[in-house]
C-alpha cells in the first residue's frame, strides 16, 4: 500500500514567552506552551508532511508578531510549515492597510477572525462585511469558526462575498457530546449549497465525550459533511493542540483513516492533500 501524505490545514502553536494569548487563562489543560518541536515529532510519526499554521487568537497587538514568529519557524530544516492563516480584525478601520501589509508576506494564505466566542452580530457589521469583500481577487481564504446556531450568520457572509473562498472549520463545530446531530445537520446541508465554501474535517474529537467516544460516534457527523460537500470541497486538519482534549494527534489521525477506510485512494488523496494544494497553491 503506497504512503499517503497528509497536509494538516489547522495547526496551532503556542509560545507564551513570545506572544500573548489572553484566552488561555481560562483554557484549563490547554494553558501551556505547545511548541513546534513537540508537534513536529508527532506529525512526522503520523504521516503529516506539511502544515498550515492557524492563528491562535493572540492579543490584537501581537497579530503581526505572530506572523513573524511562525515565519521564523517555517525556516526549520524539516519544512513542515508551508503557510499561515493569519488572525485579522475586519471590524476595524485599519483592516485595509493591514491586508496590504500581509499580502507582502508569501506564507500568508488566508485569514480568520474567531467568531464562535464573539457576539453573534459581529459579522453583520457593515465595515466587517465590506472588509471581507476586500479579499475578493486576492486568492486569500477566510476561515469560518462558528457554532451551529451561528451558521446562518456565516451563510449571510458567504453570500455577500461570492468571490471569496471560505473554509468552514471543524465540520461546523457540532455538539457531539450533547447529541446535537439533528440541529446541526440541516445547517451543514444548507451552507454546503454555496460553491465558495470548503469544509474542513478537523479536530471533532474535541467535541465528543473524551471518555467514551469511538469512531462510530464521529461517523454520522463526518460522513454527513463528506456527503454534503463532496470530495472536491474537503480538507483535513488536526486542530492540534485542541485535539488533545479528545485523545491527541495520533488518535485523531487514526480515527480519520478509519472513517474513510471504504473510500477510494483518489478520494482520500483529495481530502488529505490534493485539495489543500489546489486551494492554497502549495508545492
Amino acid at each position: 500500500m503506497p504512503f499517503m501524505p497528509m497536509i494538516d490545514t489547522h495547526l496551532h502553536l503556542v509560545d507564551q514567552s513570545a506572544l500573548s494569548y489572553p484566552w488561555l487563562a481560562g483554557a484549563g489543560s490547554l494553558n501551556r506552551d505547545f511548541r513546534y518541536e513537540e508537534y513536529a515529532l508527532q506529525a512526522h510519526r503520523a504521516g503529516i508532511t506539511q502544515a498550515l499554521h492557524m492563528e491562535v487568537d493572540v492579543a490584537p497587538s501581537d497579530i503581526e508578531q505572530e506572523t513573524a514568529y511562525i515565519t521564523g519557524l517555517a525556516q526549520n530544516e524539516d519544512g513542515l510549515i508551508s503557510g499561515i492563516i493569519s488572525s485579522c480584525r475586519p471590524e476595524d478601520d485599519g483592516f485595509a492597510a493591514f491586508l496590504e501589509r500581509q499580502r507582502s508576506t508569501p506564507l500568508i494564505k488566508g485569514f480568520r477572525r474567531v467568531l464562535h466566542v464573539m457576539p453573534d452580530d459581529l459579522s453583520e457589521g457593515a465595515l466587517f462585511r465590506d472588509n471581507i469583500k476586500r479579499l475578493e481577487g486576492t486568492g486569500l481564504t477566510f476561515d469560518l469558526c462558528v457554532l451551529p446556531r451561528q451558521i446562518d450568520k456565516a451563510i449571510a457572509l458567504v453570500d455577500l462575498a461570492p468571490g471569496v473562498q471560505f473554509i468552514l472549520d471543524h465540520c461546523g463545530v457540532p455538539d457531539i457530546k450533547g447529541d446535537g446531530l439533528k440541529d446541526w445537520r440541516g445547517k451543514i446541508t444548507e451552507i454546503a449549497k454555496r460553491p465558495n465554501v470548503i469544509a474542513k474535517i478537523s479536530g471533532v474529537v474535541a467535541y465528543a465525550d473524551a471518555r467514551t467516544w469511538r469512531v462510530e460516534t464521529l461517523e454520522p457527523y463526518v460522513h454527513h459533511v463528506i456527503g454534503s460537500f463532496g470530495w472536491d470541497r474537503l480538507i483535513w486538519g488536526s486542530d492540534w493542540p485542541v485535539c488533545t482534549l479528545g485523545g491527541g494527534l495520533a488518535i485523531w489521525v487514526a480515527a480519520t483513516h478509519a472513517l474513510v477506510a471504504g473510500c477510494s485512494a483518489e478520494e482520500k488523496t483529495k481530502l488529505f492533500s490534493a485539495n489543500a494544494k489546489r486551494i492554497w497553491k502549495l508545492i
